[in-house]
């Protein structure tokens, strides 16, 4: 056997992918995953600082600190929380939106007049 008649790809798995028997992977990028994880941290230390806020300025007596604790940790939680809502939406989007364009794409549909929609813009809108 010679150097040419090798596969280049040795990873685990390798054999696998090239014989296709492995489907594609509906995972977001690495990037966007990280971007991700990143919004959501951020969230929930700006909710945590915000509940700390709010139950400080709230508190006239003299020891409040299971009560600002409390609100901290539920500001943060709630922040976190509806983040990670979008950024998990965003994410399905996305991988939606990939998946249409490598399929080509969906077909026109037409519009209330019942005419297509055009595939490929030709110039500006004529005005009528």
């Amino acid at each position: 056997m010679s150097d040419t008649d090798e596969p280049t790809d040795r990873s685990p798995g390798a054999s696998l992918r090239s014989s296709g028997l492995v489907a594609p992977s509906a995972l977001p990028s690495v990037g966007a995953r990280v971007l991700a994880f990143a919004a959501i941290v951020l969230a929930g230390a700006a909710g945590g600082f915000i509940g700390y806020g709010v139950a400080e300025l709230q508190c006239s007596d003299g020891d409040c600190t299971l009560i600002i604790g409390l609100s901290a940790l539920l500001g943060a939680v709630v922040a976190a929380g509806g983040t990670a809502v979008v950024a998990v939406l965003t994410l399905r989007a996305m991988g939606e939106w990939h998946t249409i364009r490598e399929r080509g794409g969906p077909a026109p549909t037409p519009d209330r007049r019942g005419r297509r929609a055009p595939t490929t813009k030709s110039g500006p809108p004529r005005v009528r």
